[in-house]
């Protein structure tokens, strides 16, 4: 979830939740505790995660940088919530589809870096804060022709929606990148492991699921990845609990 300052409460938009029932998954919110135990106790029934957006950005000091005279606000409650959160994605193996703010952590979580803000670090770059209306597609990608989402586009090329002024400087351990706009800015990571499903995006697919075939794709794969993930563990306790009832 996200966090609220002004009236101190945890929220999340309608729409990521509304993307996952339409996939077929039931979604559940996991609150800004960063409480180990809660973690563990919160994940250990699912399926899958997605991490989604938010309105602060990842606190610098996490990978190693002083803070950008236009980095914006920083909530550690939030920090620290989705990294134990990956922490236990990465024990257990659990498919991940993280958007915008949940792919720059993801990134930090895994070593990399993170480019604090583009307009004033890269002032060639693109428009990547389109502003409104949110959902509509406002620049192009390449994808990378053996990715993931390039399967899924069907095609090397995609036409996104953009909403962050942050962006991925090095990237992460076991992260591939995926996708880039025309600047050179990545817009994609996905996990170099064949054995695990692990993909982040930039902008934000849950925005134009209802409309946009890549987002409704996007959203499909990653809840079969989390049908596929229960199927194997469900297989898995059955044959220790008949290798115990064996024994």
């Amino acid at each position: 979830m996200r966090l609220e300052l002004e009236t101190d409460r945890f929220y999340l938009s309608r729409h990521y939740s509304e993307a996952v029932e339409a996939a077929g998954g039931v979604p559940i919110h996991i609150s800004l505790i960063p409480r180990r135990e809660y973690i563990v106790a919160a994940v250990a029934d699912l399926d899958g995660i997605l991490l989604p957006g938010s309105d602060s950005d990842v606190d610098p000091v996490r990978y190693g940088a002083d803070p950008h005279p236009n980095l914006g606000s920083v909530y550690p409650v939030k920090d620290e919530t989705d990294l134990l959160v990956l922490e236990e994605i990465e024990k257990r193996g659990l498919p991940l589809l993280a958007i915008c703010f949940g792919m720059q952590v993801l990134n930090v979580a895994r070593g990399g870096t993170l480019i604090q803000d583009i307009g004033t670090q890269l002032p060639l770059a693109i428009k990547h804060q389109q502003g409104v209306p949110r959902d509509r597609p406002s620049h192009t990608l390449e994808l990378r022709g053996s990715s993931c989402l390039a399967k899924l586009a069907g095609k090397e090329s995609a036409f996104v929606n953009s909403h962050h002024h942050q962006a991925i400087e090095t990237v992460g351990r076991d992260l591939i990148a995926a996708a880039w706009t025309s600047d050179g800015l990545i817009e994609a990571v996905e996990d170099s492991r064949p054995d695990r499903f692990v993909i982040g995006v930039q902008w934000h697919p849950e925005l134009g699921w209802k409309a946009d075939a890549l987002s409704q794709a996007l959203f499909d794969r990653f809840i079969a990845a989390c049908a596929k993930y229960l199927d194997e563990h469900a297989t898995t306790a059955n044959e220790l609990q008949t290798a115990m009832r064996l024994v």
